[in-house]
């Protein structure tokens, strides 16, 4: 019997509880001071696809770096790799900002260059060099001793072999030459 009397007495609370709610509601929400909503910048789709310059196929695992600017302020920097066709895509760095690249691989040159983003999509590729021979002034003639000829020492600054016991720096003196005072 207790239960008959108590169920209609629940329906009608709850009927006013929700006929009031969204009078509670809608006097929260009016008083809200939150952060007003921000869109994003848009930002441009970067596909790079990394090859290798000798035989033009792709490098997996690459590391492409993005160093983003706006204006002059840097705001950070972002890695990614290589898929297995050599693609790394990204889509967050927004147009109107310079982006320097970066692309380092084992065995090659690390390439660097700076871009403008200026478009909604942009698509670069990057041929990767294997790394030159170092100058060296022994193995090129003629680099480092101003004449054009070989890189052999000139017989003039070969030592005499007249038996002079000379070391060829000047300070020591030679007992067959009068000494000036």
């Amino acid at each position: 019997m207790f239960q008959r009397l108590h169920f209609p007495v629940c329906v009608l609370l709850a009927g006013i509880g929700l006929s009031l709610s969204p009078l509670a509601l809608r006097a929260q929400s009016d008083n809200y001071r939150g952060r007003k909503y921000k869109a994003p910048p848009p930002a441009a789709h970067i596909e790079v696809t990394v090859l290798k310059d000798f035989n033009g196929k792709p490098i997996e695992n690459a590391h492409v770096i993005f160093h983003p600017t706006q204006g002059d302020k840097d705001t950070g920097s972002l890695e990614l790799k290589t898929n297995e066709d050599g693609k790394a895509i990204i889509d967050v760095i927004p147009i109107g900002d310079t982006v320097t690249l970066q692309v380092i691989v084992n065995g090659y040159q690390t390439y660097g260059q700076s871009y403008k983003i200026d478009k909604p999509e942009l698509t670069m590729e990057i041929r990767m060099k294997r790394p030159g021979a170092q100058y060296s002034i022994y193995k090129n003639p003629g680099a480092g001793s101003g004449s054009g000829g070989s890189s052999s020492p000139s017989p003039s600054a070969t030592p005499s072999a007249s038996g002079d016991k000379s070391s060829g720096s000047g300070n020591q003196s030679n007992p067959s030459q009068p000494q000036p005072k």
